[in-house]
């Protein structure tokens, strides 16, 4: 019996995003290779969702293709549209406010995932079938392009988490809520890209579970709006965090209960790097990271077989 997949999916994008918004450097190339290593131990394979200013970082580039040449793992497509050729603002000051990709009229939207393609495929010498929306904002307009484009699949459904309350262009209505999204792997339906359907992308949900039980939750949310408050029910992602070891471990054990055939982990290329996040900010807090990240390893290893997002493709139309 074939073994669920354990896919690893890496943000790979410029250093301390959360906090650089007008000078973007890509340092964090320098500390991939351990990460790279630490997999192929296991016997997994990333997939490095790479935007635009690590495309355009020699040394990643390099690094990339040695990746992909040895068969150790995938490149696909990452797209903040702030800083993404072709750069038509959208807002008064695009860096600041880092509209969603998804508020860009449709020919601006189309051009900037046709450039990041083409770019990416040329810098790779492959074609890309993988791909993650800049902050976790997609829908059918998006997908569209991407079927056109020839992506067989993409990672950017959040199940049971609402970007709603997160803006972006002032004048708009925040991200995408996908709290009532699949959380299994589903083809998406052309239409509405919150059902199964039969066109040719295969969405590949996050994996993330309640903290708390259903009660539990009504509960807490009944609390909130007692205070006036906005909130939806609290969350577990398979996603290091510092000290989440525990949690990360019954994300993967809900889900596979949950009858899902994959789980889903990821991290930003930059938080591999010391004060790359606002997380893991010293050499110590990246040691302690990669002490989690090899207890996690080593149980899932037991447990899953390591896939990019194209071979797990191939293996979901399989069964």
């Amino acid at each position: 019996m074939n073994k669920p997949a354990f896919l690893i999916t890496i943000d790979t994008e410029g250093d301390n995003l959360w906090r650089n918004r007008q000078t973007i450097t890509t340092h964090n190339t320098r500390f991939l290779p351990r990460f790279q290593a630490l997999c192929e131990k296991y016997g997994f394979k990333p997939t490095w969702l790479t935007n635009y200013e690590m495309a355009s970082d020699p040394a990643y580039v390099e690094f990339a293709r040695d990746v992909i040449q040895r068969g150790q793992g995938e490149v696909g497509m990452h797209l903040h549209a702030w800083n993404s050729p072709p750069e038509t603002p959208l807002t008064d000051d695009d860096w600041r406010w880092q509209p969603y990709l998804i508020e860009f009229p449709d020919h601006l939207l189309r051009d900037k995932v046709r450039f990041m393609t083409d770019l990416l495929e040329e810098k790779f010498q492959t074609k890309m079938l993988s791909h993650r929306a800049g902050r976790w904002a997609f829908d059918e307009r998006y997908a569209a392009v991407l079927r056109e484009l020839g992506y067989q699949v993409d990672c950017s459904v959040t199940p049971r988490v609402s970007w709603r309350s997160s803006p972006g262009a002032p004048q708009g209505q925040g991200g995408t809520d996908y709290r009532h999204f699949p959380q299994h792997a589903y083809f998406l339906d052309a239409q509405d890209i919150s059902r199964s359907g039969d066109s040719t992308l295969l969405e590949v949900p996050m994996s993330i579970q309640y903290k708390h039980s259903a009660f539990m939750n009504q509960l807490k949310q009944g609390y909130d709006r007692l205070r006036g408050k906005k909130r939806g029910p609290s969350v577990n992602w398979l996603r290091p965090s510092g000290g989440n070891l525990a949690a990360m471990k019954r994300v993967a054990e809900q889900s596979l209960a949950q009858g899902n055939d994959y789980v889903e982990f990821m991290l930003h290329s930059s938080e591999f790097m010391p004060d790359g996040s606002p997380t893991f900010k010293t050499e110590a807090d990246i040691e302690r990271l990669y002490q989690e990240l090899e207890a996690l390893f080593s149980w899932l290893q037991q447990r899953t077989q390591g896939m990019t997002l194209a071979e797990y493709y191939q293996y979901f139309q399989a069964r």
